[in-house]
């Protein structure tokens, strides 16, 4: 059954509204005259959208705005707005691509930790996004009877870790912290050009940030990217204790299974 006439010059006419709310050139005469009338609620419309669009970016770039400021955070908004718009409803889902837009933009280059802290300030907020996942750990025993070759480690929903140049979770963790001198760790850290690892995790409801070593780090990556918990040992840095890192994960509820891997799924020797 085919969608009336009506319906298709509706569809195209909202089509051509996103347009000319983007700023983009559309047919002529496509809305009701006189000109000046609709030029003007365009005006409006594009306004509101751009509102929004700051709005919605603030609610997951928290350190980010605070780090630019709300004028100039704004500014970047309607920017990624029109250069990366929304394609779902649900604008709590959109704004993925600020990192990348951060770190390609020239204005912002005297900044070169920006783009990494807005990674971090995205991922707590896909954490606090992510499923509840509370259950008892899965497979465990497999760890205990299977050959590290043959199994994979899964993590709880939500879990992030990012391994910065910059000193990101001190700069994150100042925004967040009462202390007067709350900005002199970031300070210093910017000043000894300070490399730093990060974990975002959930715990029951809350989301916790945590500083990591590298080698933690490298380790947790290899698991998030599907990677097998024997690939992952013979890749660790020499320092990295797994029995250790497992009873803590253990303790912070961070491993959701282990799981028992077909063994012919091991690369080719």
């Amino acid at each position: 059954m085919h969608p009336p006439p009506d319906f298709d010059r509706e569809v195209q006419r909202q089509q051509w509204l996103l347009q000319a709310l983007r700023g983009e050139a559309g047919p002529a005469g496509w809305l009701a005259e006189p000109a000046d009338r609709h030029q003007g609620g365009l005006r409006v419309y594009q306004a509101h959208a751009a509102a929004t669009a700051a709005r919605a970016l603030a609610a997951a770039y928290l350190t980010v705005q605070q780090l630019l400021g709300e004028a100039s955070f704004a500014a970047l908004a309607q920017v990624h707005w029109h250069a990366e718009p929304p394609t779902r409803g649900d604008l709590a889902a959109w704004g993925q691509g600020l990192p990348d837009c951060i770190a390609t933009d020239p204005a912002l280059a005297g900044e070169p930790y920006l783009a990494d802290v807005a990674r971090l300030d995205w991922a707590v907020h896909q954490a606090r996004q992510a499923a509840d996942d509370d259950a008892p750990v899965a497979g465990l025993p497999w760890l205990g009877q299977a050959d590290a070759p043959d199994l994979g480690l899964r993590l709880r929903a939500g879990h992030a870790v990012l391994q910065s140049a910059h000193p990101v979770h001190t700069l994150w963790a100042a925004h967040r912290s009462t202390a007067a001198d709350r900005f002199a760790p970031a300070r210093q850290a910017l000043a000894d050009r300070r490399a730093e690892g990060v974990r975002v995790a959930r715990q029951g409801l809350a989301v916790v940030v945590t500083g990591i070593d590298p080698a933690t780090a490298a380790f947790e990556q290899h698991l998030l990217h599907g990677g097998r918990l024997g690939d992952a040992l013979s890749a660790a840095d020499p320092v990295f204790d797994f029995e250790r890192w497992l009873i803590d994960s253990l303790q912070r509820g961070a491993l959701a299974a282990v799981l028992q891997l077909p063994p012919t799924d091991r690369p080719h020797q």
